[in-house]
């Protein structure tokens, strides 16, 4: 089993939110960068935010500039991913990822690791 669980999924309508969860177990969340990753209908898997190692460097692909918002809980070994104003364009099954990457972080699926087994995201009217 993965270390990693992704929660948090559903079916929503255009302009709703939703918060996305990466439980962690047996990983300290705080020794990796943190990738959150979609793959839609038909898509390979896209990176779709990104949190460094440190926790002060983030990335994040243009289409969700100003909706989504990624963090983290040491304490709690969780990452989140925050989606407001949901397009039909999110649609996809959300995984996240951890990568060893010393500094920074990237929306490259190469390089990260030990995903789960995602949680769909479907935005629909």
């Amino acid at each position: 089993q993965s270390p990693l669980v992704e929660s948090g999924g559903g079916l929503v309508q255009p302009g709703e939110s939703l918060r996305l969860t990466c439980a962690a177990s047996n990983l300290r969340l705080g020794d990796y960068a943190v990738g959150w990753f979609r793959q839609g209908p038909g898509k390979e898997r896209e990176g779709v935010y990104c949190l460094s190692r440190s926790g002060r460097i983030t990335n994040w692909i243009d289409s969700v500039k100003g909706r989504f918002a990624i963090s983290r809980s040491d304490a709690e070994e969780t990452a989140y991913l925050q989606m407001n104003n949901l397009k039909a364009e999110d649609t996809g099954l959300y995984y996240c990822g951890v990568s060893q990457m010393a500094s920074g972080c990237h929306l490259r699926p190469e390089g990260y690791e030990n995903w789960g087994r995602g949680t769909q995201v479907t935005v629909s009217s």
